[in-house]
């Protein structure tokens, strides 16, 4: 039997712009406010998790401390971990597409999320998910004219995913197949975690321009 809709977490960045010493890793990075702490990665994955029964979480293969953090962080939050190993010539967010859907070529789509938006809210997600269930070969959600993340692919852009190398992600694939856009009133579409500046509450809006001051 065919697997379901699968949730790809991309979660193998090296985030050097959060903290260029490499001593902070931002996907562990805390969000403001909240009685308990709330890492970066884990409402990330939270939300897709809400959204669909499988996510798998591509992570660096390698064994830092931070990096065994991030993998105990991201199975608390009930996802299956996939350790995507690339050549230097590979490696990027492209590599990590492939990895993911690599492991689940039977699944019936896929949703691509970044594990630096811990913004998206899962009913965006299941919208996207809805697209991809009715149809749409690809799918993704539009704020104010501008279209984010994440980006959901139909089993038949299954073969291209696989065949994806480098750090343009799924560029081209989505220049063929144009997304069936969703108009959705989430600015989080738009917004990842790059700099210590960027961390918000859990749940706090961000600007309506969907960026922060």
């Amino acid at each position: 039997m065919a697997e379901d809709i699968v949730g790809i977490l991309l979660a193998a960045g090296r985030g050097v712009r959060f903290d260029p010493s490499g001593h902070v890793h931002k996907l562990l990075a805390a969000l403001p406010g909240g009685t308990v702490p709330l890492a970066v990665a884990a409402a990330s994955a939270r939300s897709l998790r809400a959204s669909v029964g499988r996510v798998i979480a591509v992570v660096p293969d390698e064994d830092s401390t931070q990096q065994q953090e991030l993998r105990a962080l991201l199975l608390a939050e009930g996802c299956s971990l996939l350790r995507c190993t690339a050549t230097p010539q590979e490696a990027g967010t492209g590599r990590s597409i492939a990895c993911g859907v690599q492991a689940s070529a039977d699944a019936s789509g896929w949703i691509v999320a970044l594990a630096d938006m811990p913004y998206l809210r899962a009913e965006t997600i299941g919208r996207v998910r809805a697209a991809l269930s009715a149809g749409a070969v690809t799918a993704a959600p539009v704020y104010r004219g501008r279209r984010g993340h994440p980006v959901g692919f139909g089993p038949s852009c299954g073969p291209a995913l696989q065949a994806l190398r480098g750090d343009s992600g799924a560029r081209a694939l989505l220049e063929t197949y144009p997304p069936q856009t969703i108009a959705v009133d989430d600015p989080g579409i738009l917004q990842d975690v790059d700099h210590p500046s960027d961390l918000r509450a859990a749940g706090t809006d961000v600007p309506p321009d969907g960026a922060f001051p």
